[in-house]
């Protein structure tokens, strides 16, 4: 274990410490659910639970994807710097990282309800098999939105004791918007990945891969108009869709005509505000709309 503090970087660099916004992609769908499961006073416990399970998750969701890509990871420009593809960590202290983070999140999901722990475990079933999909079909981003947007059913679960169509509108929503995000985020290595094999929505749809993010950006408006109905929602939750809207449709006008790295890698990033907007909609619907 005394590798922890003598690679603490390597460790760090292995759950991409430094670079948070996949956790916070993770996170907000599920506050969104929490929110509205709550009716807008969601708990403090949860909402510590529930922010910790989403950084010990996605933390876990990268040791995973490195541990079965670090031979791809050592063909691609942007990865081979990467712990496992570097040789600066090994297999078997990647797995004990895993061993304890799973070990945490664990314990995070115990002091939750037992019809909760049961769900999780599907959780941990898509984590487990998203590294391979890439393997077997172009569409691995539709696992990754069930992966990052499962904390959504949890989320609910939680809550309510029980499901409702509402949280799976939510994680359909989330679906939609992981697929639109992370084809942007595959674009930056479709290059590398069809001379190694590996498939990807940016690898399916080449250059028409713009108009696929549109529409799958388009499904999100949607599903979420939907939510909104479905609830009730105020006429703030809308402004909020609306601004949502326009902002990932000029996204989508970028990645048009930008196929760098570094702007592809920033129109990525920028998917955190749509979390925040959604989530500033729902806050205000039930605390000014409502009041």
């Amino acid at each position: 274990m005394s590798f922890l503090w003598k690679k603490r970087e390597a460790v760090a660099d292995l759950i991409r410490l430094d670079k948070q916004y996949g956790t916070l992609l993770l996170l907000f769908p599920t506050l969104w659910s929490l929110i509205i499961a709550s009716e807008g006073q969601p708990s403090l416990k949860h909402l510590i639970l529930f922010s910790l399970g989403a950084f010990l998750m996605r933390s876990a969701g990268c040791v995973m994807n490195d541990m079965a890509d670090h031979k791809f990871d050592a063909q691609v420009e942007r990865t081979k710097a990467r712990p496992l593809a570097a040789k600066q960590l090994s297999l078997w202290e990647a797995l004990i990282v895993l061993a304890i983070l799973l070990t945490c999140s664990l314990i995070v999901v115990l002091l939750l309800n037992r019809f909760t722990l049961w769900l999780s475990l599907a959780a941990l079933f898509f984590a487990l098999i998203y590294p391979f999909a890439k393997r077997v079909t172009y569409l691995p981003q539709l696992v990754l939105g069930i992966a990052f947007g499962w904390g959504v059913i949890l989320a609910w679960a939680a809550v309510r004791n029980s499901l409702s169509l509402t949280p799976f509108l939510i994680l359909l929503a989330n679906l939609c918007w992981a697929t639109g995000y992370d084809t942007i985020y595959a674009l930056m290595d479709r290059e590398d990945d069809v001379k190694i094999g590996v498939k990807s929505t940016a690898v399916l749809f080449g250059a028409g891969s713009w108009l696929a993010v549109g529409g799958f950006y388009g499904l999100l408006v949607f599903f979420l108009t939907l939510l909104g109905r479905m609830n009730q929602m105020a006429l703030a939750y809308y402004l909020a869709l609306l601004v949502t809207a326009i902002f990932l449709l000029f996204q989508t006008i970028k990645i048009r005509k930008v196929l760098q790295r570094p702007a592809l890698f920033s129109l990525f990033r920028s998917n955190v505000w749509v979390g925040v907007l959604i989530l500033v909609g729902l806050l205000l619907n039930y605390h000014v709309g409502n009041a």
